[in-house]
């Protein structure tokens, strides 16, 4: 009998529109963020809890497409990739999604207060962080291409080059968390240590979201190569 979900349909024979729907949704997550960490300069309770709520169920709706896709990759040995490429692919558009959720639960459950002169440059972070998945959310939009060129040609140097600018959106995002944790380790006689704790554990989950993103770019590379 034939499949009657109709998640599972959209894939039909082919997991690659799946992949490319499920980084929109985790793309989506990513973009409430920003907004996010305004409403916590802003000391907006009821917007800030409006964002959590919006990346919790953008993240919900991710996992729920990553099990979907999990479940119903093929096993043919005619796919033009391994199955175990895209299902890594996956699992690092997935952490990105995951990431987000993160902040956004840290920063709800625990009162956090931004410290002096790191509003500026947080949201810089923040932003540039947004950047990186963006880009990899258009590196993915490219698999139709790739799949159809069999992963060579134009569209393969088009990928190379936009994974090189993504790597340079992600080493920007290092420098700006770097100068970020120095300015909170500046502040932390007047900080509470715990405040100093978490700080630090954002701002390493802030600079996530654009390591993952990278490592979406860095594995559809591998597809290429191989």
């Amino acid at each position: 009998m034939k499949s009657k979900n109709p998640i599972s349909a959209m894939f039909g024979k082919s997991p690659f529109k799946a992949m490319q729907e499920h980084m929109r949704i985790v793309h989506e997550c990513v973009v409430e963020v920003p907004g996010l960490f305004q409403a916590l300069i802003d000391n907006d309770e009821s917007t800030l809890k409006a964002q959590r709520d919006k990346i919790f169920e953008k993240e919900e709706a991710a996992d729920l497409l990553k099990n979907t896709l999990r479940n119903h990759m093929p096993k043919s040995i005619f796919m033009p990739v391994d199955r175990r490429d895209l299902l890594e692919l996956l699992d690092y558009q997935d952490s990105i999604a995951d990431t987000a959720q993160d902040i956004a639960g840290l920063l709800i459950e625990r009162n956090m207060e931004v410290p002096a002169d790191m509003a500026e440059p947080l949201l810089a972070l923040v932003n540039r962080c947004t950047d990186a998945s963006t880009h990899a959310l258009k590196l993915i939009e490219e698999l139709d291409e790739l799949v159809e060129v069999g992963f060579r040609g134009r569209a393969a140097e088009q990928v190379e080059d936009m994974v090189a600018v993504l790597a340079e959106i992600e080493s920007d995002t290092d420098n700006m968390g770097i100068e970020l944790t120095r300015s909170l380790f500046a502040q932390e006689e007047t900080l509470k240590p715990v405040s100093v704790m978490l700080w630090y554990q954002l701002l390493q989950w802030i600079g996530d979201l654009a390591d993952y993103s990278e490592k979406v770019g860095n594995r559809l590379l591998l597809l290429i190569a191989r």
